[in-house]
């Protein structure tokens, strides 16, 4: 379509047809490569019906202009191999963008794909939207001019929960748990690091790394993490292997508080319950019990059309940038419209929002909650009908946020 309207421009322009050349509205399709089945199917299903939501609210507010935006859903079954698969299947059907989110190692095998596939192919390269996926590979040693991330990577959470952290007395034994994969070894590196220089007197009583998606019982591991004396775990867990972690806890009475990233995914509020509450804590990119509570329009809207909860701000904010970059290129094309991603400054449910130039991850404002009774004040949401949600303990802003990188960008010529 795109390659048809430039033709017709041209040919308007060699025959002196005296009319402006625009170029026609379009149906931007974006392919969701996440698992659709599974033990991670619930957080793949809740992120597409998030994405097919909020392109209906930029379709209807024409943020792209004349052109429509169509989220697709496609299984992935929460594999790098099968994701490599489904991305052939996206390619042969024309699709110009990705998103993804659920896994890094996931992450890592598109974006090597990718990139072979648009050097190969130039004038049908493919944008990836990154939406979750948080390993810092991907904007540093990994980055790529086609990857834009719209989470905070590992190093920016950790960096904010052990700042917040520090000033605590009572936490004196921590032990870490994480799925066996680069970003649960990412998570613990950096859990580490930033207590060893924050908290040199804080012991690691226990580190443990388990299979990814295969733990039915996490039993034993709560039982290490007893006898250990922790009064703290701290995870990066997501998914059902969170909601196990957090049910087996609960089950064996275990009596200390998770600094969690992913409390607020699905499954994990029911798991937690009311065993949870004032001791398991999380850090995202958006809580909907924020100040102001801004985005509550959308929180009421999934929750009757979905009978489910609206907690996945990067949707919004990628349909934002991605909308804003289609209109600030006058264009489709992804390659312009990545050039206009770029430094591209907008506003989401969270504030203000860069896309940094140098390695294509996303400065945001950021949220550490805990989970709480809810009280029809600063915590009206709860979540999963449990009668708990998230109470704002701390907002930090962007810059806050803002770490270095070893991102060594290569970029193809602008036309």
């Amino acid at each position: 379509m795109m390659q048809f309207t430039r033709l017709v421009c041209a040919l308007s322009m060699t025959t002196a047809v005296l009319m402006p050349c625009e170029a026609r509205a379009e149906k931007i399709r974006i392919a969701v490569i996440d698992p659709l089945s599974g033990a991670f199917a619930p957080n793949g299903e809740n992120k597409l019906h998030s994405f097919q939501m909020i392109a209906e609210l930029a379709n209807k507010e024409q943020w792209a202009g004349d052109n429509t935006l169509e989220f697709v859903g496609f299984d992935n079954k929460g594999s790098p191999q099968e994701s490599l698969s489904v991305l052939k299947t996206v390619i042969d059907q024309g699709f110009r963008y990705v998103t993804q989110g659920e896994s890094s190692a996931v992450a890592l095998a598109l974006i090597d794909a990718l990139n072979k596939h648009n050097e190969r192919s130039p004038g049908a390269e493919i944008v990836f939207l990154n939406n979750a996926a948080v390993d810092p590979d991907l904007t540093n040693g990994k980055c790529s001019f086609w990857h834009f991330r719209f989470d905070a990577n590992s190093d920016m959470k950790m960096e904010a929960l052990t700042t917040y952290m520090t000033p605590d007395a009572s936490i004196r034994k921590v032990y870490i748990i994480g799925q066996n994969y680069s970003h649960g070894m990412h998570v613990t590196r950096a859990a580490k690091e930033n207590l060893k220089r924050k908290r040199p007197d804080i012991q690691i009583v226990g580190d443990d790394l388990h299979p990814i998606a295969t733990v039915k019982d996490f039993s034993p591991y709560v039982a290490k993490i007893k006898a250990s004396g922790a009064d703290t775990v701290i995870t990066g867990n997501w998914g059902a292997d969170l909601a196990l972690l957090i049910k087996a806890a609960k089950d064996a009475d275990l009596k200390v508080n998770f600094y969690t990233y992913y409390g607020a995914t699905t499954g994990v509020p029911t798991a937690m319950g009311a065993a949870g509450a004032n001791r398991v804590k999380t850090i995202n990119y958006w809580n909907p019990n924020n100040e102001g509570f801004v985005g509550k329009e959308l929180v009421d809207a999934f929750k009757q059309r979905y009978h489910d909860d609206f907690y996945r701000a990067a949707t919004h904010s990628s349909t934002v940038m991605l909308a804003q970059a289609i209109k600030s290129a006058r264009s489709t094309d992804p390659t312009k419209v990545a050039f206009a991603l770029e430094g591209m400054k907008s506003k989401s449910l969270n504030g203000d929002i860069t896309m940094r130039k140098s390695d294509h991850q996303l400065l945001q404002p950021m949220y550490i909650s805990t989970w709480v009774k809810t009280n029809g004040a600063d915590v009206r949401y709860d979540q999963e009908n449990t009668g708990f949600g998230w109470k704002t303990n701390q907002k930090l802003d962007a810059e806050t946020m803002n770490q270095p990188s070893t991102c060594q960008m290569k970029r193809p010529a602008q036309s």
